[in-house]
């Protein structure tokens, strides 16, 4: 699904990412992580062509990130923080996402009517987001990134405000969502969450892959009990 190579981004002296190479296999969940300012935002960002790396190359589906944006439209994401307009309605907002997508033309159903049931979204969008709560916008930041049926998901931190019941219902929807064939990428500090969901992993230290491959063979072969544990391992390590 997703092919790196050599991946280099530079801001000023600092390199944030070193020659980076990753694979992330199609229908599977990969975890993101490692300390902060180790590049994880940057990965992220250069994979939906919001950074312009330095060197290297990054195909998605079988498209060359900056030659073409069309692979977009294939691919759901949601911010750690969302960005909304405040002075539209949640409403308001999913019908501007459409009209931008294909100009309303097709006058398809966009919205993911079960999930918005189970966040108990249907009072909330003729609501100015202005006056949403954090864990509401979050919501409506969950179903957003899974309008247009994409194939690709990239969630930065995605039950970050969501109270426990709605963390629920969110990572009920991934794993569904997995094994129907979606790919996923997730970047997160909740290695417990992780763990609970996560196929593979990609650990990144100085903006390099130190580990990526599955969770149970990360954990059998730092012979840790968790995920977390495992992490911690692998950064004492590196750090040595």
């Amino acid at each position: 699904m997703i092919s790196i190579s050599g991946l280099t981004k530079r801001y000023g002296a600092h390199e944030v990412l070193r020659g980076l190479d990753l694979e992330v296999a199609a229908g599977r969940v990969t975890a993101i992580v490692g300390p902060n300012g180790t590049g994880k935002t940057t990965l992220i960002k250069a994979i939906l062509g919001l950074v312009r790396p330095d060197a290297g190359t990054i195909r998605v589906g079988g498209s060359v990130v900056g030659e073409d944006c069309g692979y977009r439209a294939a691919i759901g994401y949601m911010p750690q923080i969302p960005r909304f307009p405040q002075n539209l309605t949640g409403a308001e907002l999913l019908a501007m996402l459409r009209d931008m997508r294909d100009g309303g033309a097709s006058g398809r159903q966009v919205i993911d009517d079960d999930m918005a049931d189970r966040f108990q979204l249907a009072g909330q969008l003729a609501k100015p987001v202005r006056t949403l709560s954090g864990g509401t916008q979050q919501k409506l930041n969950a179903v957003m990134a899974f309008l247009f049926s994409p194939s690709l998901l990239i969630l930065d931190e995605p039950t970050a405000g969501l109270d426990p019941a709605s963390s629920a219902v969110f990572k009920d929807k991934i794993l569904a969502e997995r094994d129907a064939g979606r790919t996923f990428v997730l970047s997160s500090h909740f290695m417990n969450e992780l763990e609970e969901l996560a196929d593979d992993v990609v650990f990144l230290l100085e903006g390099r892959v130190q580990y990526r491959g599955p969770v149970d063979e990360l954990m059998r072969s730092t012979r840790q009990a968790n995920l977390g544990r495992a992490i911690s391992f692998l950064m004492m390590k590196g750090a040595a």
